[in-house]
């Protein structure tokens, strides 16, 4: 039996999901996503495109899939490289960054006044990312390998010491952050408020999938009482034993708000 796909194939517009991993919105869909190996899903909005069987036979899920935007970079990603073969032979590499500018301008920043004010650095999408298992809501976890390597591994050494560590949010591309900034806006907040809690698209530690926020049972997810909890208290013993390290401590000199529940594996292993 040929074993699931346990990657994310990514590409500037589009990104290729293991179909196994999501959920139908429609009788039509669930027939075709069961039948076939892997789905295509647009970045800005999560609309599935088409899927593929694992010859490469495309079935369209909208109309006119051909004229899709990314679709021929998409596919020559997938033409290029199968799953079993990424982890081994293609070591994940830095997607080109050509849309930021026109993201940030939407919000109206400027990419290079905005890393000299708040000293946050440009955070590229990986061309492909690990199934991490699942975060708390049990929706997929995609980390860089080596990130979804070390989480597995703290996971299971806190578990031993009777903790229980939930994923929250793995990782997130710059047009899910941008929808994050849309969707406040929407609701009447101004970009500097939301600034104090979000990185600005392309300024994320999310995008380069070696950033996880953390969460423990029974408490709320992103909040600074994470803080009080036997998990945060491990974290701060043992992360660093695994490579991980907190981005945003109080007072840090990004202006992003404390988040205790912010982790990043810097691939340094304390002493």
């Amino acid at each position: 039996m040929t074993p699931r796909p346990l990657l994310l194939l990514n590409s500037q517009e589009i990104e290729i999901w293991p179909a196994w991993l999501l959920g139908a919105r429609g009788n039509a869909d669930a027939r075709l996503l069961a039948q076939t190996r892997w789905a295509l899903r647009r970045k800005r909005d999560g609309r599935y495109l088409g899927a593929m069987d694992r010859w490469g036979t495309l079935a369209p899920m909208v109309m006119q899939l051909q004229h899709e935007a990314g679709l021929d970079d998409a596919l020559r990603w997938r033409s290029r490289r199968s799953f079993k073969l990424a982890r081994a032979t293609h070591p994940a590499v830095d997607l080109p960054m050509h849309a930021l500018a026109a993201r940030l301008s939407a919000l109206g920043l400027d990419a290079e006044n905005y890393a000299e004010r708040t000293g946050l650095s440009l955070a590229a999408e990986p061309d492909w990312l690990a199934f991490a298992g699942f975060d708390r809501w049990h929706r997929p976890l995609w980390l860089h390998a080596d990130a979804s390597r070390a989480w597995t591994r703290m996971q299971a050494a806190a578990q031993a010491d009777g903790i229980t560590l939930e994923a929250i949010s793995g990782y997130r591309s710059h047009a899910y952050q941008l929808g994050i900034f849309e969707r406040k806006l929407a609701r009447g907040l101004e970009v500097d408020d939301i600034l104090q809690v979000n990185a600005a698209p392309g300024f994320s530690e999310h995008h380069s999938g070696l950033a996880l926020d953390i969460g423990t049972t029974n408490e709320p997810a992103a909040e600074e009482s994470f803080e009080t909890t036997p998990a945060f208290e491990w974290l701060s013993r043992h992360a660093g034993d695994h490579g991980f390290g907190l981005s945003y401590p109080r007072d840090n000199r990004h202006g992003i708000i404390y988040e205790p529940w912010h982790w990043r594996f810097n691939g340094i292993v304390a002493d």
